[in-house]
């Protein structure tokens, strides 16, 4: 079943997107999907992990750990790579709303209105609520609230590390990204063809009335 899994997942994304093959120390094209994740509690464990999965697939995952070095700066790495990415994941595990860089990262996202696939790891979506610490201003403390609300509403996945099924999981989690992928490139490829049938039409209206 899972080798099924990957022949159908990889055969898909490579015949409909075809991306190039990712190389992570040379290559510096836009990412695919962006990471979004509280450290502490996910980067050994499910944010790793979904990193991993997703570049032996062929995508090209933005993971601040392995797409960053010492030395770069975080708002003039992160920032780009939210606005140049497809899709975000988004893994909220129970400390991360103490975290002002998760929120950010959502919040842009959301603004830079990406799709946003949450996944509730180790928590549920009732839990999670921004918090004053009076280390943010009230309207930075509005916009995170307002971006974890549009993620709490959004359809994604859920998760338990101790008693979840992690080789499934991670066939899932990458299954909903592909298929967003996917349709994401056919509403891009649609809008492109409606602007050449329009700019044609323009054209000849122009070229109809001399």
């Amino acid at each position: 079943m899972q080798l099924r899994f990957f022949s159908s997942a990889r055969h898909l994304y490579r015949n409909i997107l075809k991306p190039r093959t990712p190389i992570r120390a040379t290559a510096k094209p836009p990412c695919d999907i962006f990471i979004n994740h509280r450290g502490t509690d996910t980067k050994k464990t499910i944010a790793g992990l979904l990193d991993d999965h997703f570049f032996r697939m062929g995508l090209r995952p933005f993971l601040d750990s392995k797409n960053m070095k010492p030395g770069d700066r975080l708002f003039e790495k992160i920032d780009p790579a939210i606005r140049g990415c497809k899709i975000g994941v988004a893994i909220f595990s129970p400390n991360y709303c103490d975290s002002y860089f998760c929120l950010h990262e959502l919040a842009l996202l959301i603004e830079s209105k990406k799709r946003v696939i949450p996944i509730f790891c180790d928590v549920k979506p009732s839990q999670l609520q921004v918090v004053d610490y009076g280390t943010s201003s009230a309207e930075q403390l509005e916009r995170f609230s307002w971006a974890l609300e549009e993620a709490k509403y959004t359809v994604g996945l859920t998760f338990d590390t101790l008693t979840g099924d992690w080789s499934h999981f991670l066939n899932t989690a990458t299954d909903a990204v592909i298929k967003n992928l996917v349709e994401l490139e056919a509403e891009n490829s649609s809008k492109k063809s409606t602007y050449i049938v329009q700019a044609r039409r323009e054209r000849d209206e122009k070229f109809s009335i001399h």
